[in-house]
């Protein structure tokens, strides 16, 4: 039960890169989506984007800050419409590694696509360490000028 959907969703961690390249395969992302998918980008609290061009909007965003993306499924559980990922992913942003843990539920519609996905995550870690390339920029910054 649910190996049609784990394919979906491996297919889906897939396309945002294995780490090795600067940018996640964008068009086929969102060609993974229903065209009203929703994403919560984290729970709770997180912005909801409703429809694939928010979706686009929103991935292009990160891309200013956010490369060499890496999805690391730790454990993938599913049953015939959910697929549960405990991951650690990893992206860069001004050369440092940033390492966050989540949970992400995606809920896959009868024809394959990503109907809706929940990020599971704190937020904060995330930025905390986003901060602490700031500083180490700005100090590198200090030292150059």
């Amino acid at each position: 039960m649910g190996a049609a959907e784990e394919a979906v969703v491996s297919a889906f961690m897939s396309a945002w890169g294995d780490g090795t390249q600067a940018e996640p395969d964008v068009d086929a992302i969102l060609s993974m989506f229903t065209a009203d998918a929703v994403w919560q980008l984290w729970v709770p609290g997180g912005p909801v984007l409703r429809g694939r061009d928010a979706i686009n909007v929103d991935i292009r965003r990160q891309l200013g800050f956010a490369t060499h993306m890496r999805c690391g499924p730790i454990s993938v559980v599913s049953n015939d419409r959910q697929v549960f990922t405990e991951r650690l992913d990893r992206f860069v942003s001004r050369g440092v590694e940033i390492d966050h843990y989540l949970v992400a539920v995606f809920d896959i519609s009868v024809d394959g696509r990503i109907a809706a996905w929940r990020e599971y995550f704190d937020p904060e870690d995330v930025n905390r360490q986003l901060r602490a390339v700031g500083r180490k920029s700005a100090t590198k910054d200090d030292r150059s000028s």
